[in-house]
This record gives structure tokens, C-alpha cells and sequence, in this order.
């Protein structure tokens, strides 16, 4: 009975230390993994920009007044020369009725003119003929011949008269004809900025009244570009983007200018890239946000690794850490050369051929994981091209490594729980 007594209590003590190390054991690691797939890579920059009308023309008043009318009201369509608004012409009208009384006036002043230059070349030739025959002496001469040069610099400035008053009628009658402003260009009223009764007044800087597109079936995009990209851009690359009023639709345009002038904000340099679309259905408008991104280079049915996969490395276990702590200087050097080649593995991004000597993992049949080389190339940001290594299409990638947390009823130390 003893015996069977201490046998008990030989398991019960054997259950109890197997529990003891089962509980204080670290859990098990767990991998997120992902299979190596076959698609298109496409490769893009990514930028945002206000949507406009490719010519837009602000209209203004060349003369002073008041609004007497309005012809045209937002969305209007208008066609070049049509009358869009009137200023009060009768200030106009005035000035164009008191120019051509002045003119009037001028002109019989030059006909006024002309008739005392005909009497003096006849008083003239008279006395050269009696000075002639003796008859009058040569002073009455000499003050013929001047009345005659008085009334020849009479004529010039009759002359010169009537050119200025004709002038004075020119600019009158021109500033009664701007008093009707009229569109310079067939299209759409976006912005009105006037009322009827306001007055405008264009003595220094002429006030903008109306803002006309010309188009708005052909918009353009105006983005700014990151200097680190903007030397991938290309004109003809296409884009496509989004706007907040249709976050579900993808609109299509073209790179059609790329700027040279740079945009300097906060110390930040970027480029102006305009974008070429095409509004058929009018749905894009004026002032828009678009969010852009330019396609720069695509592969299709080519091997391609989630991005995170050349960012995993595993984290090393206590037993792993002690090994390499107890390898000294030279398992030191190693540990940050491999760490150096683990980070250069990180970057995804790069054109075909530039991504040699970077590293996936796999599992093993024990569920450890295993580190292979592969070679990079294009990438679109969630997914790299596999351009060659020892990965297969649907490989299991890891991606991420899970913490699992410890099971429940596991004692954190023999001496009890830490307060």
C-alpha cells in the first residue's frame, strides 16, 4: 500500500514539473503568409491638382459707369460679340455729340482758313504787278506777301484743328461702343462678379466682371509633382484620377505639359505636370480636386511578391539572441552585415534588374522560417515584380509575423505573480 502511495505521489510530482516547463515554455511563433501570384504591375506617380478650363478669359470694362443691364447670368452660353453688359451710356453719348459739334466747328474753321489764304494770294499777285508799273511801293509788296504766309500757317493749323477734334470724336464714339461690353470668345459664363446698379470703375486696374471658358468639353489638370518624380514623367504618359464628386468613377487623361518653372513652398520643390482630358458629359468642372496618378511603366502576366515580404525579417527567440551574444566581436560584425543586407531587401522600389540580393521567407516543413534570394524589379507599392530566385509561383510568402499570447493559467514565475 505504501508503494502504490509513492508511486502516486512520484507522478502527481512528474505531472506537476512537466505542467511546470509546459506552461513556462514561449508559445510557438505564427506567420502570416501570402502566395506569389501572376498579373500586371503597373508603375505609377501619384499627385493631386484643381481641374480648369484649358483657356479661361476674365472680362473687364475699358470705361467708367454704372450697370444698366445685364444680358447673361452664370451658365450662360455666349458667342463671340454677343452683348454680355451695358454700362449707362448717355455720359457716352454726351461726349460723342459735344466731340462732333467741335469737329464741326473745327472743319469751317478750316474753310474759314482756306478763304483768307485764296484773298491773299490774290492781294499778292495784284501788287506784284503794280509794284511792276510803279505804282505802289515795295513795302505794300512785302505786307501782302506776309498776310499771304499768315494764311498759309492758318491752313496747318485749321488743319491740325480738325485732326484733333476728329480724334476727340474717335475716342468718344469708341468709349460709347465699350460702354457695351460684348464677349471676346464663344463659351460659358463660370463666374459673374457684378449686379445691375453697381458701378465700375477702370482707372487704375480694369475690374474683372465676368469669367468666360471657352471649353469646357476640354479641361486640363494642373499638378504638382514631387521633384523625385518629376524625371519619370513623360508627355504622352497616361493618367487617370479621381475627383470627391464621383469617388467611384475613374476618369482618363494625358500628360500634355510638363513645366520647367519650380515651385518653391515651405522649402519644398515641386513641378507643375497639366494633365489633358476630355469632359464630353460635363460632369468634371472648374476647381475640382483630382487625385492623379500617372501610369509610368506596366507588365502584365509577370510574377509578383507582396512589398511586405522584402520588409519581414523575423524576430529571434531568447535561445537565438543567447547564441549570438555568446559569438563575440565577429558574430557581431556578421549579425550587422546581415541586418545591413536585410534593410537593403526593404526597398521595393526600383526598375527591373535592380532589386538583386534581397531576401523573402518561407517556411520550412517545421513551420520555421527560411530565408531566399530573389531578384526585384518594377514595382506598383502593395506589389513587386519577381524577376528571378528560387520563388515559385504559389509560394507561401511571409508577410508578417503574429504574436500569440501566452495560455492562459501560465505562471509568470515559480516565487507567484509580480506586483
Amino acid at each position: 500500500m505504501k508503494k502504490i502511495a509513492v508511486l502516486v505521489v512520484l507522478v502527481l510530482a512528474a505531472l506537476g514539473a512537466g505542467g511546470y516547463f509546459y506552461l513556462k515554455k514561449p508559445p510557438k511563433a505564427q506567420f502570416k503568409t501570402l502566395k506569389v501570384e501572376r498579373g500586371a504591375i503597373v508603375s505609377t506617380v501619384s499627385a493631386t491638382g484643381t481641374l480648369n478650363a484649358v483657356v479661361t478669359v476674365q472680362v473687364g470694362t475699358q470705361v467708367s459707369g454704372t450697370l444698366s443691364r445685364l444680358y447673361v447670368d452664370f451658365n450662360s452660353q455666349v458667342r463671340k460679340g454677343e452683348p454680355i453688359a451695358q454700362i449707362d451710356p448717355a455720359l457716352f453719348a454726351s461726349a460723342v455729340q459735344q466731340s462732333r459739334g467741335n469737329a464741326l466747328n473745327a472743319e469751317a474753321s478750316l474753310a474759314r482758313a482756306q478763304v483768307t489764304l485764296a484773298d491773299a494770294k490774290r492781294t499778292l499777285g495784284r501788287n506784284r504787278q503794280l509794284l511792276a508799273e510803279g505804282i505802289i511801293a515795295q513795302s505794300d509788296l512785302d505786307a501782302s506777301q506776309t498776310a499771304h504766309d499768315a494764311a498759309l500757317t492758318g491752313i496747318k493749323a485749321a488743319e491740325a484743328q480738325l485732326m484733333q477734334t476728329r480724334g476727340a470724336l474717335k475716342q468718344a464714339e469708341t468709349n460709347l461702343n465699350y460702354s457695351t461690353i460684348r464677349s471676346p470668345v464663344d463659351g460659358i459664363v463660370v463666374s459673374r462678379n457684378v449686379d445691375v446698379g453697381q458701378t465700375v470703375a477702370a482707372s487704375f486696374q480694369t475690374p474683372t466682371l465676368f469669367t468666360i471658358a471657352q471649353d469646357l468639353t476640354k479641361m486640363q489638370i494642373d499638378t504638382s509633382v514631387d521633384e523625385s518624380d518629376i524625371s519619370r514623367l513623360k508627355v504622352g504618359q497616361t493618367a487617370s484620377f479621381t475627383v470627391d464628386a464621383y469617388p467611384e468613377q475613374q476618369f482618363e487623361g494625358a500628360v500634355i505639359q510638363i513645366r520647367n518653372a519650380p515651385v518653391v513652398t515651405q522649402n519644398v520643390v515641386t513641378y507643375v505636370a497639366v494633365i489633358g482630358v476630355s469632359n464630353k458629359d460635363l460632369k468634371l468642372k472648374p476647381g475640382m480636386t483630382a487625385n492623379v496618378s500617372v501610369q509610368i511603366q506596366k507588365k502584365d502576366d509577370v510574377l509578383k511578391i507582396p512589398s511586405a515580404a522584402l520588409r519581414f525579417k523575423p524576430k529571434a527567440g531568447k535561445d537565438e539572441k543567447g547564441a549570438r551574444a555568446g559569438k563575440g566581436g565577429g558574430g557581431a560584425a556578421a549579425g550587422r552585415e546581415q541586418q545591413g543586407a536585410d534593410a537593403r531587401g526593404g526597398d521595393a522600389r526600383g526598375a527591373a534588374g535592380k532589386g538583386a540580393g534581397q531576401k523573402v521567407y518561407l517556411l520550412d516543413p517545421e513551420g520555421k522560417p527560411v530565408p531566399v534570394s530573389v531578384t526585384t524589379g518594377l514595382s506598383d507599392g502593395g506589389f513587386v515584380e519577381l524577376a528571378g530566385g528560387e520563388v515559385k509561383e504559389n509560394d507561401e510568402v511571409i508577410v508578417e509575423q503574429v504574436t500569440q499570447a501566452k495560455k492562459p493559467g501560465g505562471m509568470g514565475s515559480p516565487m507567484g505573480p509580480r506586483f
